[in-house]
């Protein structure tokens, strides 16, 4: 018996195969049919139970593959012409046994990734025994789909939830913009910051320092460093920020041709978390009071009122540039994941809004309601089927929704509802995408294979982002929890990095977002996780007494939670 190992190899999955002809002639590539005519030949290919030569699809066992010939093999040859690798030409470690007969097995050894591609390449310079060489060779390409073990060793839920949040988190502090403290639109963004996302990652360095993972003093000093940047070197306009600034010169960088001055949503994300950090830096320090002090004077300089074309229109408009003033004419209406704006524009102790703003602007006089029931759930406010699950997370990383309700609605009612909607339509798998179901559900905004899409279940392209499901934790516990077991253990080889999870991913186009983070969904995974394991963010958010006043100006109801 020959045992022979080579350097080829994977670990388990789910495989389509599609076989390819290698010719050292062109008369032998036309050919069909090759094991006839006393030809020595690849007769029959298996992987775990399924056999053939080709069409394999969705195979779950590659424990062991079999090549069986038309003849037996002279031993000498094998070890250069049988090989397994990836696609890419990296070769994976494989165990080829080999008993003098007409079979060839191969057990895998190294590691193969989750929907990845590999082939097993059969090459001409094979012989049989008796000294023929193989009529054609073959390259048989692998898809791998889900590997059902577990990808990382068991642990605890708690420490699981601790974990992401660690890793997480590393986003906003290793991974920020050096010489701002800001966090960077996505990992390849170089100097690039991101408003809106650097308040998530404001509100995230206060769960880190509960959570243990830097100090309270280090956290304290890095948000100094972010309002020291805002307001020492930052551009803005009317006190309100771009959705996009260059880190290292505080220069805007436009978001679009006409989008080159004040993004209002952006500005509001952002003083969601440094009003956060000015309500949990509380103590009589220098340099907490410092702290203090400068996001005092960045929230007091926010002309809030402006944002209503200059208190003309009782709505507010999202966007104001200083040499195309309101060409976006964008207004900021409901529903969507903009109710922070309004209630921070009422908060305000300079530049505050009226009620009549809110009704008109946001509520449209209640037009924003909906009230329809889909998948046995009726959704309070909003559009058909509840829209990308952002709506329900940005504004809520602070706000309360346990404790807020209106005229327009019960808003624990409206978030709960828009997640369970989002996982009800993802279980249903009405357009059949690979992967959708109760482990693995969650649509939102995010990257997609040839872009950037705000996926929801009137938007959907088979694309699920792990910021979906964990970030509605507080909603719907154990749909999310579920999911997070499913991210990290069955699909953790081809979703987690050093950051956390990936982005995005689709099954059903065999894509994963290649080691790509951007920082509008890695925050609301840290807050959202930490408001549902001691709310945390929301106890300290609500704290602040601009904002109290502002939602009882807005004729919120303000309850108390046990």
């Amino acid at each position: 018996m020959l045992r022979i190992i080579s350097s080829y190899g994977i670990y388990l999955l789910t495989i389509s195969l599609l076989v390819g002809i290698l010719s050292c002639s062109e008369s032998r590539a036309t050919e069909n049919n090759p094991q006839t005519d006393g030809r020595f030949a690849l007769e029959r290919v298996s992987v775990g139970d399924r056999e053939g030569l080709d069409g394999f699809t969705r195979v779950t066992d590659l424990s062991e593959m079999v090549l069986s010939f038309t003849a037996p093999l002279n031993e000498a040859t094998i070890r250069e012409n049988i090989e397994f690798g990836t696609e890419q030409g990296r070769k994976i470690d494989t165990e080829i046994l080999y008993d003098g007969g007409r079979q060839v097995r191969i057990k895998v050894l190294g590691e193969v990734k989750s929907y990845s591609a590999c082939r097993l390449k059969v090459g001409l310079g094979l012989e049989s025994a008796d000294g023929r060489k193989i009529f054609t060779g073959k390259v048989i390409r692998i898809t791998t789909g889900l590997l059902s073990f577990d990808k990382f060793p068991q642990i605890t839920d708690q420490e699981l939830l601790t974990k992401v949040q660690s890793a997480t988190f590393n986003y906003f502090w290793d991974g920020a913009e050096p010489n701002s403290g800001m966090a960077r639109e996505r990992t390849t963004s170089g100097t690039v910051v991101t408003t809106g996302g650097t308040g998530f990652g404001v509100m995230a360095m206060c769960v880190a320092v509960q959570r243990g993972f830097v100090t309270r003093e280090q956290a304290c000093e890095r948000v100094m460093k972010i309002a020291g940047f805002l307001k020492n070197k930052a551009v803005s306009y009317h006190g309100a920020f771009p959705h996009w600034i260059y880190g290292d010169t505080g220069l805007t960088k436009p978001f679009s041709e006409h989008d080159n001055g004040a993004d209002l949503v952006e500005t509001a994300l952002l003083f969601q978390g440094l009003l956060t950090a000015r309500t949990y830096f509380d103590r009589d320090s220098a340099e907490e009071r410092k702290l203090r002090e400068v996001i005092t004077s960045l929230w007091e300089a926010v002309e809030w009122s402006f944002f209503t074309k200059e208190g003309q229109e009782n709505v507010l408009y999202w966007h104001w540039s200083p040499d195309k003033s309101w060409a976006m004419n964008m207004k900021i209406s409901g529903w969507n994941e903009a109710l922070i704006v309004y209630v921070l524009a009422a908060s305000s102790p300079t530049h505050p809004i009226s009620r009549e703003v809110y009704d008109e602007g946001w509520a449209r006089s209640g037009a924003m309601k909906n009230g329809q029931k889909y998948y046995g759930t009726t959704l309070p406010l909003g559009e058909e089927l509840g829209g990308p699950l952002f709506f329900a997370h940005y504004s809520f990383l602070g706000l309360d929704p346990r404790r807020i309700s209106d005229s327009y609605a019960d808003y624990w009612e409206q978030v709960c509802a828009h997640a369970r909607i989002n996982y009800g339509y993802c279980v249903a798998n009405p357009r059949e995408y690979e992967g959708y179901g109760p482990d693995c559900w969650g649509l939102t905004a995010s990257d997609i294979k040839d872009g950037y899409t705000a996926s929801s279940p009137t938007n959907d392209r088979g694309t699920i982002a792990p910021t979906a499901a964990l970030s509605s934790l507080p909603y719907t516990p154990q749909e999310s929890m579920r999911a997070l077991r499913f991210f990290y253990y069955k699909l953790g080889d081809r979703l987690w990095t050093r950051y956390g999870f990936v982005d995005a991913f689709n099954l059903t186009e065999n894509w994963f977002d290649t080691e790509q983070h951007i920082a509008i969904d890695q925050g609301p995974i840290v807050v959202m996780i930490e408001n549902h394991r001691t709310a945390l963010p929301w106890n300290t958010f609500m704290k602040d007494g601009d904002v109290l006043r502002g939602l009882k100006r807005l004729g919120f109801t303000i309850k108390d939670v046990n």
